[in-house]
């Protein structure tokens, strides 16, 4: 499909914002998910899509957070390897979903989300984190493995809002600081998310060209927010997240029909 200019800029602009908010937290999905369905991709082509930005996102983020000296890789592929075995069923259940229950149940997931976006639940798990230690024990590794099952899963099927998920799992099993946990989820997500893209990509759901595009804005968001986050930027980027999930997850509950617009 071809691109006008302003399409080319919206998508770069979303995945800018998506890449850092992904990075430093999570959401960004929430943004980038239901521009390319309005741009007229099938929902399951848009969450196919969507996953090419995502790797290109993560694998700047891995590369920045290594450098700096946060990367554990023994941890990160002992909970890759059951966010792998989820993520590749979740993708599954996502490309046999009729398209119009698939926008529905978005909705509800970006509303879900954007309580947890106000709400801010991270910060009172990390107040809590900093009273603790960091805990390894068998017993909460093996549950770490077990979640990390179903953030698999939800990551296979839909994606938006998982940082959220995994930085509260984390918190509370590990008591690890928020940056080694941001670090964890890159590399995290980096790994399940290959193997749901190749489901997506098998069944045919993936446009490239939508997809490389919005890949580079990921990568410049996630550039920033592996580097630094800006008080002020931070606020303005969740107060438009806000308004924009409002108002897309409105269109996709076909809310506009009800009020006649």
């Amino acid at each position: 499909m071809s691109l006008t200019v302003s399409q080319i800029l919206l998508i770069l602009a979303t995945g800018i914002a998506a890449g850092f908010l992904n990075t430093v937290g999570g959401g960004g999905s929430l943004l980038t998910m239901p521009m390319l369905i309005f741009l007229g991709l099938p929902s399951a082509v848009a969450n196919g899509t969507n996953r090419i930005a995502l790797m290109v996102q993560n694998i700047v983020a891995i590369a920045n957070f290594r450098k700096k000296g946060f990367f554990n890789p023994k941890l990160s592929i002992i909970l890759s390897v059951p966010a792998v075995l989820g993520s590749i069923i979740g993708a599954r259940f996502a490309i046999t979903l009729p398209e119009e229950l698939f926008n529905k149940v978005l909705a509800l997931v970006m509303l879900m989300v954007l309580v947890l976006i106000i709400w801010r639940p991270e910060k009172k798990f990390l107040k809590k984190q900093e009273e603790e230690e960091e805990n390894f024990s068998s017993l909460r590794l093996a549950v770490a493995i077990l979640v990390f099952f179903f953030v698999g899963f939800y990551g296979g099927f839909i994606q938006a809002g998982v940082g959220f998920i995994i930085i509260a799992a984390l918190s509370l099993i590990t008591g690890m600081s928020l940056v080694k946990i941001n670090s964890l989820k890159v590399f995290v997500i980096f790994i399940y998310m290959l193997s749901s893209l190749l489901v997506f990509i098998i069944s045919g759901k993936v446009n490239w060209i939508l997809g490389f595009t919005l890949a580079v804005g990921n990568a410049a968001g996630a550039y920033l927010g592996s580097n630094f986050a800006v008080a002020k930027g931070d606020k303005w980027i969740r107060i438009v997240l806000i308004v924009t999930v409002l108002a897309m997850a409105g269109k996709l509950l076909g809310v506009h029909k009800i009020l006649g617009f």
